[in-house]
């Protein structure tokens, strides 16, 4: 199992945490390569577009899921 590991981004102008497993921050940083984007600019896309009521480290978790999931 994977520790989770705090992570500080900063998102449009302020500084906030994120708590991700290892395999999940590596996936993350992966579509972040792909789509040639700043993992900071990635997760303000995933913040900007999260239910009110999801963190925004579970928001992270489903983008990396359903992006593994869509590729398959």
């Amino acid at each position: 199992m994977s520790a989770v590991v705090k992570r500080s981004v900063a998102i449009r102008g302020h500084r906030t945490s994120i708590s991700l497993e290892k395999p999940f921050y590596e996936e993350l940083e992966r579509i972040a390569r792909q789509r040639r984007l700043p993992v900071a600019a990635l997760v303000a896309e995933i913040d900007a577009g999260r239910p009110a009521d999801t963190n925004l480290s579970s928001a992270i978790r489903l983008f990396v899921l359903e992006d593994l999931r869509a590729a398959r």
